[in-house]
C-alpha cells in the first residue's frame, strides 16, 4: 500500500492577480505564513536557481534573452540584477556554440547552467549534448565530470505548429550519461531543480511554457527531491495512469471525470524519466491491475513503450489488461486549435484509453 505522505499538495486554483502587490515573476514567493510561500512555476526556477547561485559561485546562468530581457519567459528575471553580467550571460542565437562553451566551462570546474529558449531549438547543439556532454567524464576515466543543467519549455505550446512542439523526453533518455528531468508542478520544480544544479552530471529539465503560471502553496525552508522517486498525484484503484509533465494535469482531468463514472483512478507523476522510479509504477500496478502512460512525445519509441515493457517484465502476472498508451499522434503538429486538440494525449482521448483497459 502506497502510504498517502506520498500524495504530492495540491495546486491552488486560478485566480486574479493583484499586479501592484504580488509578484508573478522573480525569486520573491508571496508569503503565506506558517513557513509557506506561494510561488509560481517560474517562480519555483527562479527561486532555486537564486538560492543555489547564492550558495555555490561558480554556478552561472547562459541564454538567449536570459539576461537583459529577463529571460524569454521571465524564469530568469531579476538574476543579472543580483548576480551581474559575469554570472548571467546574454548569448548570441546560437545553441551550438554556447552547449558547447557550457561544456567546456564544466570539465574546467564551473557550473553552468543554459537555457534553450525551446527544448526545440536544442537539436542545433544535439552534438555537443549526445557526444561531448554525456559522454566526457566516461571517456576521460572521471577526470572531467560535466556538472551541466540544461533546462527550458518542452513539448507544445499554443498553436506554435510543427517545428517548436516537439517534446523531447523520450529522446534525450535514450542516452547513457543524461539525466530527464520533467516536472509538473512548482514544488517539484524547485526540489528537482535544486538537485540539479548539485549534481556532477549533464542534466536535462524539461518544463512546460504552459505550466509556468501554476501555483503551489511550497515551504520556505530548503527541500530537495532526489532523482529516480516519483510522485503520487492522486489515488484509486481501478486503475493506473503514468503521466509526465504537462499531461498529469489532462491525468487529473480525466481521473475526476472518470470517478463521476465509477471508476476510480491512480495518478503517478515519475517526476524523473531517466532514472525512472519504475518500482512505484510496480506498486501501483498491482494494485489496480491496469495501466495507461499519458505523455506528449509520440508513440513509436516513446516513454510509454519503455514503461509498458518493463511492466511486461516485472508485473505481467498482475496485469489484467493490456498497458494502454496515450501519445501525441505521430503526425506533424497542426497549427489549427482543433487538430491541435486532437493531436495532443487530451482529457478525452486518457478517458477512452481508461475504459478500454477497464473493459467499459
Amino acid at each position: 500500500m502506497i502510504p498517502a505522505s506520498r500524495l504530492a499538495p495540491p495546486l491552488r486554483a486560478s485566480r486574479p492577480i493583484n499586479l501592484k502587490t504580488e509578484p508573478i515573476n522573480g525569486a520573491k514567493g508571496i508569503p503565506l505564513g506558517n513557513g509557506q510561500q506561494l510561488l509560481s512555476l517560474r517562480m519555483a526556477i527562479c527561486q532555486a536557481l537564486d538560492e543555489e547561485m547564492r550558495r555555490d559561485e561558480r554556478i552561472f546562468v547562459m541564454g538567449e534573452e536570459v539576461a537583459q530581457y529577463n529571460g524569454a519567459y521571465k524564469v530568469t528575471k531579476g538574476l543579472l540584477d543580483s548576480f551581474g553580467p559575469d554570472r548571467v550571460i546574454d548569448t548570441p542565437i546560437t545553441e551550438n556554440g554556447f552547449a558547447g562553451l557550457a561544456v567546456g566551462a564544466a570539465m574546467t570546474g564551473l557550473r553552468p547552467v543554459i537555457e534553450f529558449m525551446s527544448w526545440n531549438f536544442s537539436f542545433v547543439a544535439f552534438d555537443q549534448i549526445v557526444s561531448n556532454a554525456s559522454k566526457m567524464c566516461y571517456m576521460t576515466g572521471g577526470m572531467f565530470p560535466i556538472p551541466l543543467v540544461m533546462r527550458g519549455p518542452n513539448g507544445a505550446g499554443p498553436r506554435v505548429s510543427s517545428q517548436h512542439s516537439h517534446a523531447v523526453e523520450a529522446l534525450y533518455s535514450h542516452f547513457p550519461g543524461l539525466i530527464v528531468v520533467s516536472p509538473s508542478t512548482p514544488y517539484d520544480a524547485k526540489g528537482l531543480l535544486k538537485t540539479a544544479l548539485r549534481q556532477d552530471n549533464p542534466v536535462c529539465f524539461l518544463e512546460n511554457e504552459m505550466l509556468y503560471g501554476h501555483e503551489q502553496d511550497i515551504p520556505v525552508a530548503e527541500y530537495l527531491i532526489p532523482f529516480g522517486v516519483g510522485d503520487l498525484k492522486r489515488e484509486g484503484g481501478d486503475c493506473t495512469i503514468v503521466a509526465i509533465n504537462r499531461c498529469v494535469h489532462w491525468a487529473l482531468e480525466a481521473a475526476e471525470t472518470l470517478a463521476k463514472e465509477g471508476i476510480s483512478c491512480e495518478v503517478v507523476d515519475p517526476r524523473t524519466i531517466k532514472p525512472l522510479d519504475i518500482e512505484l509504477i510496480v506498486e501501483s500496478v498491482r494494485k489496480t491491475g491496469r495501466c495507461v502512460v499519458v505523455e506528449e512525445c509520440y508513440r513509436t519509441g516513446g516513454v510509454g513503450a519503455e514503461i509498458a515493457a518493463q511492466l511486461m517484465e516485472l508485473a505481467f502476472d498482475d496485469l489484467d489488461a493490456p498497458v494502454e498508451r496515450v501519445t501525441t499522434t505521430e503526425n506533424p503538429m497542426p497549427y489549427a486549435e482543433n487538430l491541435e486538440h486532437e493531436t495532443l494525449p487530451k482529457p478525452h482521448r486518457i478517458i477512452a484509453a481508461v475504459k478500454k483497459a477497464c473493459s467499459r
